[in-house]
């Protein structure tokens, strides 16, 4: 399979690094991105447009990263800073905007009631992706 376009959110965790090399992996040179995006979910008590600044700065840092891990394995990148009321749906809308190919999610093991979790964001753009969707579940559990 090939991918032209591959969107990967990041969150500023450990396993955002190793879903982006994954994206690298993935693609190849040529007419072929990998789209980060960071979304900043937005408290409903503030505006939508509401200045974090704090958040920004975190999410352009990250993002800065992302862009240099990307650029040394020499792949394209489109990087993206949203604020949104919720994750999972500002994701769908990026893959329809960005035309993605494959979504790739970055997984860590979280537990819920000592269960194993995937939180609310991996399923709902399971449900609503409008291309595949790969979930990476990097193995460095903490127990």
């Amino acid at each position: 399979m090939e991918f032209s376009k591959i969107l990967v959110p990041v969150g500023g965790t450990k396993s955002d690094e190793g879903a982006i090399d994954l994206a690298c992996d993935l693609v190849k040179k040529g007419k072929r991105t990998i789209v980060a995006v960071h979304v900043i979910p937005v408290d409903r008590s503030l505006p939508l447009d509401a200045e974090i600044e704090a958040e920004m700065a975190r999410a352009e840092a990250m993002l800065s990263k992302v862009e240099e891990q990307v650029k040394k394995r020499g792949c394209t990148v489109e990087t993206d800073i949203l604020q949104a009321r919720e994750v999972g749906p500002a994701i769908i809308n990026v893959a329809r905007e960005h035309q993605a190919d494959l979504i790739i999610i970055s997984l860590t093991y979280k537990r819920q009631f000592g269960e194993f979790c995937l939180g609310e964001v991996a399923p709902y753009v399971l449900k609503n992706a409008p291309c595949r969707v790969l979930l990476d579940h990097q193995m460095d559990r903490e127990l």
